[in-house]
């Protein structure tokens, strides 16, 4: 993104122009870009956007533009380029890097040029500086008197730079490209005497001295006719000069010789590095993304991201001295401090560092900080320079600290993505993660020594997993070990594996991973830095926006936008899309910071999954009965996520079942026991669905909240589920003694739906276990309960259940009776309960004799269990249909 103001006022985008809007508006901004990152009052505004008096609402019109102004500017993602259009009191302030508009860099390459000694690097600035002309300045805005004094102003400026050109051809004997680069602008602009003067007495160094007295008399007689005054002394001195016949002025200059050798100008070859890292390892796929951004002559920027500690800044640098021969002008490196305890350097200053360390005489350096960086651009032009910026917290730090040559290469390390830089610069990331563990076990070795790494080989692999394979806590750890030549490296696996001291045996002084973390943390937003602190609260390994904004107590909108801003300082990940992971340090760290964050936030949580667990029962088991009802004091989250289908619900379940568990244990230690026992049975859906998934620990943590409150119908609820799941693991005693207490515990809570399935699973369980006369009449009394309440989804399992009894004692055509039946009574969108039906229909119809129907029914069946991700039910169907086939 860059901003014109040298032609029609716009944004210019990667995309093409975007005008601003209507002439106020555009106005407005043509204002602002006047003056970046300085306040205007309002009235200053008011006066330009209106050519004579504002109206009485001027003030609210000018709110609106500013407002709209905004929005466009927030819709082509100027935040990333360091724009913000700000409110100070009763004035606007336009914050961004003043190189963006083409204005300021054509005064700033107009005055570099006439502090060159060249004529050559003179005439290079000032083309340069006139390409950014597209046309009249400030074209499209408001006539007012402020606007068309700026406009005149950089026209002027304009004017003069053209005659500075023509000066400097003519320093170069180029005197033919002076008057043809004076003549243009003498017949747009006849009146002005001076250029009239420089086109005469360039026309005369070309040998045209006729066509140069032509002009002087059209000029006197412009001047004449329009103003009414004669020619003024800088006009008539060169017409009698010309009438003189001045050697001076007629004879073409000869092109000055080049200066001897002896009187060169000494150029100095630049050594900024840091001394190269000991002990690098790895990092080989990395260096040769880094080797070929770098080949491409096109004055590369590659941006070496990635987490506090992972060893960015000593990949820069081993590579930049692995590069030296690549460099023959020299390398600068700059630490910009950007993640760090003391103030970022300014511009200005790396900028003296920079000129100084390339031969600039201290008194040649320029006062400001634009011109240090122009002149910087101008001396690395033409040469293959390397420059490392080191630790960049923006890209707004970055970008005047560039070089201008196409042979210069710039590597930046930051823990921050800078999108902008990639947007504005087309920097090249360069990502760095965590290392491979043999590299891991590798950085170890180079301080610990071979022998020692190769005696405990599987504690090294395992102190390179606790160290999250991050190269600085790798270092802490070999320094430690280094300082206790006797002590084991599985002692030391010991020590850090207890994760309430790990961090502080990764700390060593002043230096380590929790100082590393800290310090980025400290550079966050404040939104950004509340988010980080909540995460410490969270009861999983990833969490979605969703679960942010429970948390934080934000929408989702605001939730996703700060976990962005965290994954780009590599404090979070994006492992899959939608959710974020924290490395296990970072966990760690941030759990430490769970005391400073809003202590309601996990209780905002356990209310979210709550109401989240209903909207994903609803859409995994349509016209099911609800798992449980809410906790009458449960709050409502600011948004629910809203699931497809069946699909999307148990993938739900599936990637939250982790911080489900935690959520548990979290409620239940809070004493929160009436959250606990319900989130112990949020994912029944997912459970039944993997029936052999270890779901007995949870379950029993959710009987003991719910014997906690004492509540028979979470108890019941519990108990029938934890029986029903003891009984797939083949625990079937333990089962029983469960299932035969919850239809007494749900008739105690006055809920024939849940009695109805308690009983219903009991008698599943005697069914199997032999006992199969008193489950028949348990069985029968579920379908009698069912058929009382009414509810169509326990009547199909009561119903289902019955008929599966029946199938196995052979009695086909009551088997058949009762699947029917259910099949009337199950929803639609029940896909798993159907295909379940259906294989229970179509071994009925086999063993009636009906072969056809049957085959017919299990192959539906097949389908859709297969579809449904049903995969016990496609099996069970494509063995029957085995099965037929080869009866037949």
């Amino acid at each position: 993104m860059e901003f014109r103001l040298l032609g029609s006022v716009a944004i210019v985008t990667e995309g093409g122009d975007i005008a601003a809007g209507p002439a106020k508006r555009t106005s407005l901004l043509a204002v602002l870009l006047l003056r970046p990152n300085t306040a205007v009052n309002v009235t200053g505004l008011m006066d330009a956007l209106w050519e004579d008096e504002p109206p009485t609402h001027a003030k609210t019109v000018l709110q609106g533009h500013v407002s709209r102004l905004r929005a466009l500017l927030a819709a082509h993602g100027a935040e990333a380029y360091g724009v913000e259009l700000t409110t100070q009191g009763s004035a606007y302030l336009l914050r961004m890097p003043e190189s963006l508009v083409d204005a300021h860099r054509f005064e700033e390459l107009v005055g570099l040029a006439g502090t060159q000694r060249h004529a050559a690097d003179s005439v290079r600035m000032l083309r340069e500086a006139l390409s950014y002309w597209q046309g009249p300045a400030l074209t499209g805005t408001v006539p007012s008197g402020p606007l068309e004094a700026a406009a005149t102003a950089l026209e002027e400026l304009r004017l003069t730079s053209v005659e500075a050109l023509a000066e400097a051809y003519g320093k170069l004997g180029e005197h033919g490209r002076a008057a043809a680069v004076l003549r243009t602008e003498a017949v747009a602009h006849p009146l002005r005497e001076s250029l009239a003067a420089a086109l005469m007495t360039a026309l005369a160094r070309a040998g045209r001295r006729s066509d140069a007295l032509d002009w002087y008399h059209r000029t006197r007689r412009l001047l004449a006719e329009e103003l009414g005054v004669d020619p003024g002394a800088a006009l008539s001195e060169t017409y009698a000069g010309l009438l003189r016949d001045a050697g001076a002025v007629l004879v073409p200059a000869p092109a000055p010789a080049p200066a001897p050798a002896a009187e060169a100008v000494e150029v100095a070859v630049p050594e900024l590095l840091p001394r190269a890292p000991r002990g690098f390892t790895g990092r080989d796929a990395e260096t040769a993304v880094l080797d070929r951004a770098a080949g491409g002559g096109d004055g590369a920027v590659c941006l070496v991201t990635g987490a506090a500690g992972v060893g960015k800044t000593a990949f820069a640098v081993q590579w930049a001295h692995r590069r030296r021969a690549d460099f023959p002008d020299g390398r600068l490196f700059a630490d910009l401090r950007g993640f760090s305890d003391t103030p970022a350097p300014e511009t200005g200053v790396v900028l003296r560092e920079f000129l100084l360390a390339l031969g600039v005489p201290q008194q040649r350096v320029p006062e400001t900080a634009v011109g240090r960086g122009a002149l910087f651009r101008s001396l690395t032009a033409a040469r293959r320079i390397l420059v490392v910026l080191d630790n960049a917290r923006s890209s707004e730090q970055v970008r005047p600290l560039l070089p201008g040559g196409e042979h210069c290469v710039t590597v930046v390390t930051s823990r921050d993505r800078l999108g902008g830089l990639i947007a504005s610069d087309a920097a090249r990331p360069v990502p760095l993660g965590q290392l491979p563990p043999d590299d891991a076990t590798a950085l170890l070795a180079t301080v610990l020594g071979e022998a020692r790494v190769a005696a405990e080989p599987d504690a090294a692999a395992r102190l390179a997993g606790l160290c999250d394979g991050l190269p600085l806590a790798l270092r802490v750890t070999a320094a430690r070990l280094a300082e206790r030549p006797g002590r084991s490296l599985g002692a030391m696996v010991g020590e850090l594996a207890c994760e309430q001291g790990r961090l502080a045996l990764l700390d060593v002084e002043d230096i380590g991973v929790s100082a590393a973390l800290r310090l980025t943390v400290q550079q966050l937003p404040d939104s950004a830095a509340r988010a980080f602190r909540a995460l410490g609260l969270h009861t999983g390994s990833d969490l979605d926006h969703f679960a942010a904004a429970a948390l934080t107590g934000t929408t989702p909108a605001r939730a996703s936008a700060d976990l962005e801003r965290l994954a780009a300082a590599h404090l979070l990940t994006e492992a899959v899309p939608g959710r974020w992971t924290p490395h296990d340090l970072v966990r760690l760290y941030a759990r430490g910071l769970a005391a400073q964050a809003d202590p309601e936030g996990l209780r905002r949580l356990l209310d979210h999954y709550l109401y989240t667990g209903l909207a994903a029962d609803a859409a995994a088991e349509p016209g099911s009965q609800p798992c449980y009802a809410l906790p009458a004091d449960a709050r409502r989250p600011a948004a629910i996520p809203e699931f497809e289908g069946r699909t999307a619900a148990l993938d739900w379940y599936a990637a939250e079942r982790p911080a489900l568990e935690g959520a548990v244990a979290a409620a239940a230690a809070l004493g929160l026991h009436d959250r606990a026992w319900r989130l112990a049975l949020m994912a029944w859906p997912l459970m039944l669905m993997r029936l052999q998934d270890g779901w007995t620990p949870l379950l029993e943590a959710g009987l003991a909240s719910a014997d906690a409150v004492g509540d028979p119908d979470a108890q019941s609820r519990t108990r029938a589920l934890l029986g029903w799941i003891l009984h797939e693991e083949g625990r079937h005693d333990e089962a029983l003694v469960h299932l035969e207490k919850a239809p007494a515990l749900a008739a105690l809570a006055g809920d024939p739906v849940s009695e109805a399935i308690a009983v219903v699973n009991h008698a599943a369980v005697l069914d199997a276990t032999g006992e199969c006369g008193r489950a028949r009449a348990l069985m029968a009394e579920a379908v009698a309960l069912a058929d009382r309440t009414g509810h169509p989804s326990t009547q199909v399992l009561t119903l289902q259940h019955l008929a599966g009894h029946c199938l196995r004692a052979g009695e086909y055509e009551e088997a058949l009776a009762h699947v029917l039946r259910a099949g009337e009574l199950v929803a639609p969108d029940a896909v798993v309960v159907q295909a379940q039906l259906r294989i229970v229909r179509g071994e009925a119809l086999a063993g009636i004799g009906r072969l056809e129907e049957a085959a017919h029914q299990l192959e539906r069946a097949a389908a859709d269990a297969e579809a449904a991700g049903f995969t016990e039910g496609s099996v069970r169907a494509t063995e029957q249909l085995a099965r037929l086939a080869a009866g037949r």
